[in-house]
């Protein structure tokens, strides 16, 4: 596992503090595009549309907002955009329950 620097954390900080403070309903607003793996955000945090970890994928992730069965979802760690529900990225937290 990558260790993370400074900059990545201080990016992953700032935008899991955004995503969480919006809100399932207002990312789902919010979200307009799907996320692409060249993003800024998207490279620091390791994200890849297809889940190479077993048993860990973005629609099994406490990130995850909006209803489940939809192919692309918002995610508070992405403010903005839809990541696809079988994705993964270093942020990922196995979501309660």
């Amino acid at each position: 596992m990558k260790a993370v620097n400074r900059r990545d954390f201080l990016k992953l900080s700032g935008t899991t503090l955004i995503g969480v403070t919006l809100g399932g309903t207002s990312l789902r607003a919010l979200a307009q595009e799907q996320l692409q793996a060249d993003d800024p955000t998207a490279k620091a945090l390791q994200y890849t549309p297809a889940s190479t970890v077993e048993g860990s994928t973005c629609g099994n992730c406490m990130y995850i907002q909006g209803e489940d069965g939809e192919a692309h979802r918002p995610c508070a760690i992405f403010p903005g955009k839809l990541v696809n529900t079988n994705g993964w990225c270093s942020a990922w937290v196995k979501k309660p329950g």
